[in-house]
């Protein structure tokens, strides 16, 4: 199962983090901004020159330190097919380098429509009884909250590429209290999603014993994530809102079972413009993620023992 994989490269690098992707065309040097400008002119395919460049030299500096890297979909789609290429290329360069990759994709549509997008992200789109990939990332993370009949689609299409998904339960955001923390029976509604997401993929465990539905659990919730954590023992965690939006490495220790295992921690904003933080014109914003990304690795590794 790939949470399994994931959990490997974790373990081998000891580091339980993931660098997002999420490169908004002020966020890259002005030096590669320039040259992409100068080659393909000021606008989208320009834009997304300068972007995949920036990705790949992130790559490049974080792929020995990093186990996985999640691209978010918005970033790229925000450039219209110049930046869905461009993802596409971003994907197939960080598995080329060995990341594990998560494509921050979000959807939640059911049947068909469901089938379809499991096709173009995860197994690919049969055409004349032969297979054909397209971004083929490892795991995509889903809005479930449509109900079973939004994953289901995805978990089929993972199991029989070895993949796996990240479903929405408790989100970081500061207004997803507005629904998910609604009482529902004897149970808050994000308690009813996380019980469907572990009911629905139960007989899919890994070695480690985590099934191929994972939860996104927000760090700017730590009581939840810690309840969350007893609560779905075979469930694998994304937790999003460390750094930027005020999660600490405090908070996500929760997401950790005993072992250190079946969590791992985004971080997006806070490694992409390291750069912007060091004084410097640019040149060094490699030297500044791969610091980040050190930095965040050894906080985390303060709370979390990996074994």
């Amino acid at each position: 199962m790939s949470f399994d994989v994931l959990q490997d490269k974790i373990r081998a690098m000891k580091n339980p983090t993931v660098a997002g992707l999420d490169a908004r065309i002020e966020y890259v040097p002005e030096h590669i901004r320039r040259a992409a400008f100068e080659e393909h002119g000021v606008g989208l395919k320009g834009a997304a020159e300068a972007i995949y460049q920036f990705n790949a030299g992130l790559i490049d500096a974080l792929c020995d330190v990093v186990p996985a890297v999640k691209p978010q979909s918005a970033y790229y789609e925000n450039l219209g097919w110049q930046g869905m290429e461009m993802l596409e290329r971003t994907i197939r360069y960080a598995k080329s380098k060995g990341l594990f990759v998560i494509a921050d994709i979000k959807r939640g549509d059911i049947g068909s429509t469901a089938a379809a997008y499991a096709e173009g992200w995860l197994s690919g789109a049969s055409i004349e009884g032969q297979q054909f990939k397209s971004f083929d990332a490892d795991c995509v993370t889903l809005n479930g909250y449509m109900g079973s009949d939004s994953i289901n689609p995805f978990l089929k299409a993972a199991k029989e590429e070895g993949k796996c998904v990240f479903v929405l339960v408790k989100t970081s955001n500061p207004g997803s209290g507005e629904l998910q923390d609604i009482v529902a029976g004897d149970r808050l509604v994000y308690q009813v999603m996380g019980d469907l997401n572990e009911r629905i993929a139960a007989g899919t465990e890994g070695k480690y014993g985590y099934t191929m539905a994972g939860a996104v659990t927000g760090a700017t919730y730590p009581s939840d994530i810690r309840a969350l954590r007893k609560r779905l023992e075979h469930t694998f965690f994304l937790v999003p809102g460390y750094g930027a939006q005020g999660g600490t490495a405090d908070d996500v220790r929760y997401a950790f079972d005993k072992y250190g295992h079946g969590a791992i921690v985004n971080s997006s904003r806070g490694i992409m413009c390291a750069w912007q933080k060091t004084g410097g014109d640019g040149h060094d914003f490699q030297e500044a993620a791969r610091n980040a990304a050190i930095a965040m690795r050894d906080d985390i590794k303060q709370f979390v023992t990996i074994v």
